[in-house]
């Protein structure tokens, strides 16, 4: 369903920070791992607040390398 709230891993293009990426999000977002690809963030939301965030990331700037919909659990993971 649209309205579930699920975990997602994103991978933006280049080396972000917390505080750089969260500083004006719709949706907070931890870093999970970076390297000299990207940065892998986890984050948790719906669809409707997942295209929301995909579209001011766009308009940031940010290369989006890959999104993909974990079964990740607990709130380490958020």
């Amino acid at each position: 369903m649209m309205k579930d709230i699920c975990t997602y891993l994103l991978k933006l293009r280049g080396q972000v920070n917390d505080d750089e990426v969260n500083s004006m999000s719709p949706i907070q977002m931890k870093v999970k791992h970076i390297d000299a690809e990207g940065t892998l963030l986890t984050l948790c939301t719906d669809q409707s607040g997942l295209v929301g965030l995909m579209s001011f990331l766009h308009g940031l700037g940010f290369t989006f390398l890959s999104l993909t919909r974990t079964d990740l659990t607990g709130e380490e993971d958020h």
